[in-house]
């Protein structure tokens, strides 16, 4: 997971570090075609999932309660497909949008695990705690922050997994940098 995590990490970052140039030099332009490549997203993984394209157009801080809550109603298909189209709207929007890296990165890595968690061996609260943390140091660069933000998010349920999470972090840390 951690290994994935910072590979994602890397391709959102560079596609936003490709595309933020672009978009400033015709901003008054290009800022609108970046906003309906991303309400394409969200209606490709829509029709593509049948899940509300919520799940996709927003930072996912709202989103990620009810995922993890629901986590055995998604398949794994539709979690893969939540990550491919969450990521790439996550890359188009910091090339142009207002937003931070935060809870867009704790969505993703949490739809990641939690899809990974259909392997055997790997439960979902595990799965989703590894992701959250490890594509939270991909795209921050700070492995005390990612491990605490799972720690605080998930309480009781982070505290346990804690281990595999530090594991995870570390290995999307280093692959990082």
């Amino acid at each position: 997971i951690g290994l994935m995590a910072a590979v994602l990490g890397l391709v959102i970052r560079r596609l936003a570090l490709f595309l933020q140039p672009i978009v400033e030099r015709r901003m008054l332009l290009l800022t609108p075609v970046v906003g309906l490549a991303v309400a394409g997203l969200a209606i490709a993984f829509a029709q593509g999932s049948g899940r509300s394209s919520s799940e996709v157009l927003f930072s996912g801080q709202d989103q990620l309660p009810s995922l993890l809550e629901n986590a055995g109603g998604w398949t794994a298909g539709a979690l893969v497909l939540l990550v491919v189209c969450k990521g790439l709207a996550y890359g188009l929007s910091l090339s142009s949008f207002r937003g931070g890296p935060i809870f867009p990165s704790m969505f993703i890595g949490a739809a990641g695990g939690i899809a990974l968690s259909h392997l055997p061996g790997l439960t979902m609260i595990g799965g989703a705690a590894m992701g959250i943390g490890a594509l939270v140091v991909a795209m921050l660069g700070l492995p005390l922050t990612a491990v605490l933000l799972v720690t605080v998010f998930l309480q009781a349920d982070g505290l346990q997994v804690m281990p595999l999470v530090i594991v995870a972090v570390v290995v999307s840390s280093v692959v990082s940098v």
